[in-house]
């Protein structure tokens, strides 16, 4: 059974599969809330989706993962831990570090210069004499 719950962040819908309980996804809330609702942050929309296993033998019966859209870049997380709480925790951690480096990416179409080993541009080439064969393989 899929519920929806979204209150708080239209924008980030948060669903929830198998049986979460409202103390887990009120606490998934708060803390989804705490990294996208960070100033300076730019808009973010996207998903969170928590899963709980019904099968009680699965090593980690918690899973969440977060599909998210800030600022034209897509940013996806993953966690599984044995609850919910663990679960929620470590997609915070990793959504924290996620969206911080798309934040802060650059993307006003300039790009670093590759450097001289991998064909870029990098110290200008001495002035050589006619017939000279610096910077190229010449072959007696």
């Amino acid at each position: 059974m899929t519920i929806d719950r979204a209150r708080a962040t239209p924008q980030v819908r948060l669903r929830c599969d198998g049986a979460v309980d409202e103390e887990t996804v009120a606490y998934a809330r708060t803390k989804i809330d705490a990294v996208i609702g960070r100033p300076g942050l730019p808009a973010v929309t996207g998903e969170v989706h928590i899963v709980r296993a019904a099968a009680p033998h699965a090593g980690h019966r918690w899973s969440a993962a977060a599909d998210l859209l800030i600022a034209g870049r897509h940013v996806v997380a993953v966690a599984e831990e044995a609850t919910g709480t663990e679960v929620v925790d470590r997609l915070q951690d990793r959504l924290r570090r996620r969206t911080d480096k798309a934040a802060h990416a650059r993307d006003d179409g300039t790009r670093t210069t590759a450097p001289p080993w991998r064909g870029g541009g990098g110290l200008p080439a001495p002035d050589a004499e006619p017939g000279s064969t610096t910077g190229h393989c010449a072959t007696p």
